[in-house]
């Protein structure tokens, strides 16, 4: 079946023209090709839109009515197809990016101001929740993702590295003691991470590869990492989480890192993840390359970029 927008852009060049070879010689296509596209549009419609003689086309009462309609149809399209082509060219509109809820407060907040300085015509929705959500069900253009990808259709950036951390206030460990081997976390009270098998209530993954498990057992279990820092600030136990939650923590003095006997868990790293476009539109490529550029020497170094400073370029994902 012939595409019923190239007979009506046929239909009404040849309208304008009063002949079908000017339209095709317009559209480059043969004159065979045109009256084909003529044709088949009458067909569908079950109206004729031209009286053809030898010497010229003309209207039909139908073709009138119609040609209006298709020329107001044709104007929309052409501008909705414009307005879509200079999303990829220039980075304007809204902007939905979800984001883990502590990565997002702590390193992607700060970082917005100096991005909508840069790209005045792109507005930021951000979305900040530990639950992992579907970007086309949900409508997101852009996510940030922490450990392996499950879904292997998304297209991805690498962001940064991202390393466990087994922490501990020194009120605590003054008081239960300094646990030096993995095995003797069975002694202490464990906070627990519900959304990771890898650091949640019953066991916790020690090794390169997770692959040595060690049992533990606490008084508190939490879906989000900045409730557990700040209880084990306050001394109730050891956490094990990620080092962008800890690490300023650590800097106060207010968690001590416990140097175990078997090494912790480096994550597969912290990515920037959109829907798989293999041109995504350039509000996305520039928020992306803008990310990739804050955290190019890791999460400790990204918040000097949250003051107002030349962006990168719009280069190409």
């Amino acid at each position: 079946m012939l595409d019923q927008v190239t007979g009506m852009r046929v239909f009404v060049r040849a309208a304008s023209a009063g002949s079908l070879s000017a339209a095709a010689r317009h559209l480059g296509m043969s004159p065979a090709m045109a009256t084909k596209h003529v044709d088949a549009l009458e067909q569908r419609l079950g109206v004729k839109l031209f009286h053809r003689t030898t010497r010229k086309l003309t209207l039909t009462e139908a073709g009138s009515i119609y040609l209006e309609d298709c020329q107001r149809i044709l104007m929309d399209l052409d501008d909705a197809n414009a307005r879509a082509a200079s999303q990829r060219i220039e980075a304007s509109g809204l902007l939905r990016m979800n984001v883990p809820l502590s990565f997002g407060v702590r390193y992607i907040a700060p970082l917005i101001p100096a991005f909508s300085r840069r790209h005045a015509k792109v507005r930021v929705e951000l979305g900040l929740t530990d639950s992992m959500v579907d970007l086309i069900d949900g409508g997101w253009d852009l996510a940030v993702r922490i450990g392996k990808l499950m879904d292997q259709s998304v297209q991805a950036r690498r962001l940064c590295d991202c390393t466990l951390l087994v922490c501990a206030a020194p009120a605590y460990l003054e008081e239960r003691g300094v646990p030096r081997r993995v095995a003797d976390l069975t002694q202490h009270n464990c906070l627990g991470y519900s959304l990771s098998p890898l650091g949640g209530a019953k066991e916790w993954g020690f090794g390169r590869d997770a692959s040595i498990r060690v049992p533990v057992s606490g008084d508190l279990l939490a879906n989000n990492g900045d409730a557990l820092l700040a209880a084990a600030v306050a001394g109730q136990g050891v956490i094990y989480q990620p080092d962008f939650i800890v690490a300023q923590a650590l800097q106060a003095g207010q968690l001590v890192q416990l140097e175990l006997d078997q090494p912790t868990i480096e994550l597969d790293g912290i990515y920037a993840i959109y829907p798989p476009d293999r041109r995504p539109p350039a509000k996305v490529r520039v928020m992306i390359d803008y990310l990739v550029d804050c955290f190019r020497d890791g999460v400790s170094r990204s918040q000097s970029h949250a003051q107002p400073a030349n962006g990168p370029g719009d280069g190409e994902l």
